[in-house]
């Protein structure tokens, strides 16, 4: 499940769309280059005032980026304040107000709307990207296929790591989880605090989806795993490449360190996953969590036992807590997936109730 988007949110586990390694293709003869460097938007999203040092700390790693990116917008998301403090103190950024619902996916699709590059980067306001990301990002798209490139996300612990806090739940801080790729490869989805995308083909399939994703600091998500499964059913050769060289550090603040927000997250994020399969069906939308949930959380049990495995008791709970609060939350998210459809054919074939207008 990924990032504070999904048990794979925020990423998926490798496919066989046929790129394997940094140097080509397998099976086949390397795709023709790009003629040139694509153009580069970088897109920040913020919504609060209170994360105005992570919000500086990510445009300045952004400026020191080698090659320079195109241009740096950043949305704010119906927050005046902040909106008014970044325009007074922020230059040589586009700075710009949602246009559209409040939330990340109405932020986004803003930023979308109003960037020119050729490839848009979403960054989040709480993660400082690495020198050479965006060079590591648009080397993938020097083949054709790829549609979209994202790479790691790497834990900044505000107060430390928690001893007991499973590296393969890493995904609900928002960050790459053991269990990824570990080299360059083809992914289901990626992890919204590090992705890019063709903007053709976001503009091509309608940006995010509004009724997914977060709301200020509400912790459902899905956004980002469902619109990648609609950029992958549109082109059927389509593929999402993971970078892992494209790193950025996101910040996770110590509030998020704690077993509340564990499992609450994890509850979440099963949430989400109901309303992403809705939308794009049970087989695309849980797939990257089978093979979650029949690899990497059972190596994860066996790697506690061997002898220096970083698991404690406190970890092995931490990870049946995980599964359970997320398969829990997909199963109350199947049932009111289920409840709206059937009242809403009940209404159809109700009709209008009685003395009301026709």
């Amino acid at each position: 499940m990924t990032s504070e988007t999904g048990m794979t949110s925020d990423a998926g586990t490798s496919s066989d769309a046929g790129i394997t390694s940094d140097t080509g293709t397998a099976g086949g003869p390397a795709a023709a280059p790009v003629p040139c460097r694509p153009s580069l938007s970088v897109v920040i999203c913020a919504y609060t005032v209170d994360r105005w040092d992570d919000l500086r700390a990510a445009i300045r790693s952004v400026r020191a980026q080698r090659p320079p990116a195109d241009e740096i917008v950043l949305v704010v998301d119906h927050c005046p304040e902040l909106l008014f403090r970044a325009r007074e103190t922020i230059d040589g950024v586009r700075i710009v107000g949602n246009q559209e619902h409040q939330g990340l996916s109405g932020a986004r699709n803003t930023g979308l709307a109003v960037s020119h590059g050729d490839v848009i980067a979403f960054l989040d306001d709480d993660a400082e990207a690495c020198p050479d990301w965006t060079a590591r990002l648009l080397d993938g798209y020097r083949d054709q296929r790829v549609l979209g490139v994202g790479g790691l996300v790497r834990a900044n612990w505000e107060a430390g790591r928690p001893r007991w806090f499973p590296r393969e739940f890493d995904w609900v801080v928002g960050c790459s989880y053991r269990g990824l790729p570990e080299h360059r490869s083809p992914v289901r989805n990626f992890i919204g605090a590090n992705m890019s995308f063709r903007r053709s083909e976001l503009l091509a399939v309608g940006g995010f989806r509004t009724d997914l994703g977060r709301i200020g600091s509400r912790p459902l998500g899905g956004e980002e795993t469902e619109l990648c499964l609609r950029v992958s059913a549109r082109t059927p050769d389509a593929v999402l490449l993971y970078e892992p060289g494209a790193a950025v550090r996101h910040h996770v603040p110590a509030r998020r360190a704690t077993w509340t927000y564990f499992r609450a997250r994890c509850y979440a994020e099963g949430l989400s996953k109901a309303v992403v399969a809705r939308y794009a069906g049970a087989g695309p939308a849980l797939a990257s969590e089978r093979g979650y949930l029949r690899s990497a959380i059972p190596r994860a049990f066996v790697h506690g036992l061997r002898p220096g495995g970083d698991a404690s008791p406190r970890t092995t709970a931490a990870l049946v807590t995980g599964v359970g609060s997320a398969v829990l939350g997909y199963a109350v998210g199947r049932l009111r997936v289920l409840w709206s459809a059937l009242a809403s054919r009940a209404r159809l074939l109700v009709g209008p109730s009685a003395g009301g207008p026709p």
